[in-house]
């Protein structure tokens, strides 16, 4: 009886011992996921921001193509076979400078036959006039009559058109032969090259694309309910698509009076100095006309609860929430950020997003802080 008491107590005591080690191991486990002895709770950097100074601006906000001032696109002038290419794609190329050579056999042929009418019709025309002054010294002194005197003067009345006719077609000749040598308009650079030596083309044909990358236009457009603070003049601040933040700036030249029927939107145009040819045409770009600009607190947009009639943010200090009534100033949508004229400084730490929902004076603590101005104030 006794042996089979202190057999019933062993198994209590085990008992015992287990259901203590199963506790402590709970509890271990149940710590890892409970909140810290001060029950404050815990923020990861993401439900934070911090006030800082900086610039702001506001205005609409635009988008649209880098394009060239200057394009020109060198059509063939007369027929031909090309035999001769001088520049291709990405080459600069200086005003007047060849860039291809059309076959002007045929052409020389021609400014040469022209050239010798010239030479006949001069000749004809030359003596015309000594015949007329000849004829007109006799009839001074009576010795031809009127009719032999009018004969003269329309012979070398036709005489003078012949000659002005040759001449005319002399410098259409040469024209027509000069347009064989393709020369660039203007300095710049190739930027499209559709045909090859050997190639017979057409007049009017396609052979070269020349841009001046000096000086570039940013055709962009704004919604026209936004076009009452878009003028001329206006700084145009933006990013283009290959270039990463690097930010680019310009100013307002045209603005097109005529709304887009479909978009309902009005073309506007910036022009962008370019000398070292850093840029890139055909690029899109995002930015904005620059209305207003100011320097002062700014945070980002999802710190700002406007549920209530006044805007206010929920800020952290002494490590716990308070609920601050704040002034807005600027709003930048691009960037989503926001100036906040009074009711915060710089510095201070605002709960963002869903954190929001913490209640005054509930104690926060922020995990995972690299940078001693983000702990909660």
């Amino acid at each position: 009886m006794a042996r089979r008491t202190a057999t019933r107590r062993g198994v209590a005591r085990g008992a015992g011992l287990i259901a203590v080690v199963l506790g402590v191991l709970a509890a271990s486990a149940c710590g890892q996921q409970a909140a810290p002895a001060d029950n404050a709770i815990l923020l990861g950097p993401e439900n934070v921001a911090v006030v800082t100074t900086a610039q702001i601006r506001s205005g609409p906000v635009i988008s649209g193509t880098l394009a060239p001032v200057r394009d020109a696109q060198i059509r063939a002038q007369v027929g031909g076979s090309v035999v001769r290419i001088s520049a291709d794609q990405g080459q600069h190329v200086a005003a007047g400078q060849e860039l291809a050579q059309i076959d002007a056999t045929g052409l020389s042929d021609a400014f040469a036959s022209a050239r010798s009418a010239v030479t006949a019709a001069q000749t004809a025309a030359d003596y015309a006039a000594r015949q007329s002054q000849r004829y007109d010294t006799l009839y001074a002194a009576g010795a031809i009559s009127d009719r032999d005197r009018e004969t003269a003067d329309e012979a070398n009345v036709q005489a003078q058109a012949a000659l002005t006719d040759a001449k005319s077609r002399l410098v259409s000749a040469g024209k027509q032969l000069a347009y064989t040598a393709v020369r660039a308009p203007f300095a710049g650079v190739i930027s499209a090259r559709s045909v090859s030596a050997g190639d017979v083309v057409q007049p009017g044909a396609m052979l070269f694309s020349v841009v001046d990358p000096s000086v570039l236009q940013l055709q962009a457009a704004v919604p026209a309910e936004q076009l009452g603070v878009v003028r001329v003049g206006q700084p145009v601040a933006f990013s283009l698509n290959g270039y990463g933040d690097r930010p680019f700036s310009g100013t307002v030249t045209r603005i097109n009076p005529v709304a887009d029927p479909s978009t309902r939107q009005v073309q506007l145009y910036t022009t962008i100095q370019n000398p070292d040819n850093s840029l890139v045409a055909g690029l899109f770009a995002s930015g904005r006309v620059v209305s207003d600009s100011a320097r002062g607190l700014v945070a980002p947009v999802d710190a700002i609860d406007t549920r209530n009639l006044r805007p206010a943010v929920e800020r952290l200090a002494r490590g716990r929430v308070e609920r601050v009534d704040v002034t807005l100033g600027l709003r930048d949508t691009q960037a989503n950020q926001v100036q906040i004229t009074a009711g915060v400084n710089a510095g201070d730490t605002l709960l963002v997003g869903s954190a929001q929902a913490i209640s005054s004076g509930t104690r926060v603590r922020i995990t995972a802080v690299t940078d001693s101005t983000t702990a909660a104030r």
